[in-house]
């Protein structure tokens, strides 16, 4: 077993950890090492192409389409916007202009109505919300993120926090730290993660209570060359009390392809027992039925279901409705673990718990707490 030490241990490259890690390294903190369990960098920010390819095959492209988080909100979330004009990212409205359409029944035409914008316009940003993360990256020392290294121990020996993790092949490796911030769901991180010794009983109740965003939900992503809708006066905005789409959103890209989404309406327990290309196939039937017979062959579409993934999602939360939680204690305030652990994922975020602001959030309020409070025999 490979043994090494570092200053600070980050679990978790999503976007809180890859900006905790950001963070750090602007206060001159360069002695940390990053886990992350997926192959690529992101979590629950995924892009991919109309060939379904992620960040790691298509970082020199712009035409990419979000089958995680999608939007931002700058009006109320000028932290996050801040950083996103820091970085030099484009950014976009998200299109609303025209009609939406309306299935109440299924015995009854498909409506069209008004539609409407947001009070608060949403943006999404060129190149999908992994653009985000790409850049976060770029500004960091490479070596210091490790993909396909999953943790599933953390204890304190010796005064010191060893952190155990395993890789593809079942290679496990051991980190000894002096701090540990944790950059994954308080859920997952209940699950997944033994503590040594043990959390307080009533912080690992309030971690494995705390639903994780996005968790139980799906989308279905579906790609064209033109936004044929637009031509139609119809914004690509829909609601569906049939489904299997219950809320549908233009989401082309400027510069690049045409393409619309949506979030599942029906429960992860039934998406379980229902093949892919079922699912897919019911998607198209109703676009057809919204947009027309057009929307009926897309040159590309996928579906990503974040409650069957086990790097997102628990048994728990594939049963939940998939609302925001309140955010749980983010550090120990006493024994072993007091200065030692801090959480910095988007659930710990105190005004936006699960969105991208939360991240951003979340992980500057770590690592001010990391900063303030060292460990006691330290």
């Amino acid at each position: 077993m490979r043994v090494s030490s570092t200053r600070i241990v980050i679990v978790g490259g999503g976007l809180a950890g890859l900006y905790a890690a950001y963070l750090l390294e602007q206060r001159g903190i360069t002695d940390y090492v990053l886990f992350e369990a997926r192959p690529a960098l992101g979590g629950r920010i995924q892009s991919l192409t109309p060939q379904g390819r992620g960040p790691a095959q298509a970082r020199l492209t712009t035409d990419r389409f979000d089958v995680g988080p999608t939007w931002f909100w700058p009006a109320f979330q000028p932290e996050l916007d801040q950083l996103v004009g820091a970085l030099g990212l484009e950014r976009f409205m998200q299109y609303e202009t025209g009609d939406m359409m309306l299935e109440r029944s299924p015995n009854e035409q498909p409506m069209r109505t008004f539609g409407y914008s947001n009070s608060s316009a949403s943006v999404r940003l060129v190149g999908g919300m992994a653009a985000l993360v790409e850049a976060l990256h770029r500004g960091l020392n490479a070596e210091r993120t490790v993909v396909g290294q999953t943790v599933h121990a953390v204890s304190v020996e010796d005064g010191y926090v060893d952190v155990v993790s395993h890789d593809a092949t079942g290679a496990v490796s051991t980190v000894r730290s002096e701090q540990v911030l944790i950059a994954v769901p308080p859920r997952l991180a209940h699950e997944k993660i033994s503590f040594s010794p043990p959390l307080p009983a009533p912080l690992a109740r309030k971690w494995q209570h705390t639903a994780t965003w996005m968790a139980p939900h799906a989308k279905y992503v579906a790609v064209y060359d033109t936004p044929f809708w637009r031509e139609a006066g119809l914004s690509g905005e829909a609601r569906s009390a049939c489904g299997p789409l219950g809320e549908i959103h233009d989401a082309s890209m400027p510069g690049g392809s045409a393409a619309l989404f949506g979030f599942f309406a029906v429960p992860a327990a039934v998406r379980r027992g229902v093949s892919e290309e079922a699912l897919i196939g019911h998607c198209r039937a109703q676009f057809a039925r919204l947009f027309g017979p057009q929307a009926a062959n897309p040159k590309a579409e996928f579906i990503k279901d974040w409650a069957f993934d086990d790097l997102t999602a628990t048994a728990t939360d594939q049963e939940a409705a998939g609302g925001h939680a309140s955010p749980p204690p983010a550090t120990v305030p006493e024994g072993d673990w007091r200065g030692r652990l801090v959480g910095v994922g988007s659930e710990w975020s105190p005004q936006f718990p699960g969105y991208v602001a939360g991240a951003i959030e979340a992980a500057r309020l770590g690592v001010q707490a990391f900063l303030a409070h060292r460990p006691p025999s330290l």
